[in-house]
C-alpha cells in the first residue's frame, strides 16, 4: 500500500520520517510512503495517474485550496475551512477529501491550556489560518484578533468566522506592526519565515498566554524564541503536525496511529537536521 505527501517546495517536508515511523512502530510492513514535488498545475494529472494501491495524499501548500476539486465527497471540516489537506481513497477508487489541522491544532494544544480561554490571536489569513480558527472556536475561544500583512484579507477572515455560528462572537483586524497586546491567552503563528521574524522583534516583554507557530524548519523560530523569553509556553508546529498525521495515518491505514513513536521520529529528525530523505522524494 501506498502513500505520499504533495507539495511545492517538498523536500523541507517531515511527514516521510513521522509516517514511516509509524508504519514500522505498527508493524505494517506492506506500507511505503514518499513526497512528491507537485504544485498546483501538475495536481490533477499526477492524482489521475494513481492506481488503487495508492490509499491516501498528504497535501501541503500550495495545493490545500485546490484539492478538493479532485474529491468524490468533501466532508464538513474541509469545507468549512475552505482547505483539504488528506485525501483517502474509496472503495470506489474515488477520493473522500478532509481536513486533519484542525484536529493538529487542538491536539497541540490541548495538554497546554488552561481551565478557560476566551481570546486568541491569529497571525496570517491564509487556508492554515482558517483551520486554526476552526480549532480554537473548539476549545472555547470567543474573542479573536486577526493579524495579517493584507488587512483585507485578515478582515475576509474574521468575516467568515464571524458568520460561521461557532462561537467566536467579537474579534478585530491589524496588520503585522507592532504586537502590543498581552490579553491573548492563545497566539498562532502560520506565518512564512519572513514575516514572522518581522513579529518576533515586536513580542511584548511580559506574555503569559500559550504560542503555537506552526513552523518547524529551523526550529526554535524567532517568534518561538521571543515567545519564551517574553515567558510564553511555546508549542512547537511538530506537535500539530505529528497529531494531524496520526489522524491521516488511521484514515489511510484504520489502524490507531502510534503517535508517541511518530512524535519521536520528528523530533529526531529536526535535531540531525534531516527531512525527506533523497530516497523518498520525488519531482512531478
Amino acid at each position: 500500500m501506498r502513500a505520499a505527501v504533495l507539495g511545492s517546495p517538498i523536500a523541507h517536508s517531515l511527514s516521510p520520517v513521522i509516517h514511516r515511523a509509524g508504519y514500522l512502530a505498527a508493524g505494517l510492513t506492506g506500507w511505503e510512503y514518499t513526497a512528491h514535488e507537485v504544485d498546483a498545475d501538475a495536481l490533477p494529472g499526477f492524482v489521475g495517474g494513481l492506481d488503487t494501491s495508492w490509499r491516501g495524499l498528504s497535501l501541503t501548500m500550495p495545493l490545500k485550496e485546490v484539492a478538493g476539486a479532485l474529491a468524490t465527497t468533501v466532508d464538513a471540516v474541509a469545507t468549512r475551512s475552505g482547505a483539504v489537506n488528506t485525501l483517502v481513497r474509496r472503495a470506489d477508487a474515488g477520493w473522500d477529501a478532509t481536513n486533519t489541522d484542525v484536529v493538529g491544532v487542538i491536539e497541540a494544544l490541548r495538554p497546554h491550556l488552561p481551565d478557560r480561554v476566551a481570546r486568541a490571536l491569529v497571525l496570517g489569513s491564509g487556508a492554515t489560518a482558517r483551520s486554526a480558527v476552526l480549532a480554537l472556536a473548539e476549545l472555547g475561544i470567543t474573542t479573536l484578533t486577526v493579524r495579517a500583512r493584507d488587512t483585507a484579507k485578515a478582515a475576509d477572515l474574521l468575516s467568515w468566522a464571524l458568520g460561521l455560528d461557532i462561537g467566536i462572537r467579537n474579534g478585530s483586524v491589524a496588520d503585522l506592526g507592532p504586537w502590543v497586546s498581552t490579553r491573548d491567552d492563545v497566539v498562532v503563528s502560520t506565518l512564512p519565515a519572513t514575516a514572522a521574524e518581522a513579529v518576533a522583534a515586536t513580542v511584548p516583554a511580559a506574555h503569559h498566554g500559550i504560542l503555537l507557530d506552526v513552523g518547524y524548519d529551523g526550529w526554535p523560530t524567532p517568534p518561538a524564541r521571543a515567545a519564551a523569553a517574553a515567558g510564553m509556553t511555546v508549542v512547537s508546529g511538530l506537535d500539530m503536525l505529528v497529531h494531524q498525521a496520526a489522524e491521516q495515518f488511521r484514515l489511510f491505514t484504520g489502524h490507531d496511529a502510534p503517535v508517541a513513536e511518530m512524535a519521536a521520529a520528528g523530533r529526531a529528525a529536526l535535531a540531525t537536521g534531516a527531512s525527506c530523505p533523497e530516497r523518498v522524494c520525488s519531482t512531478v
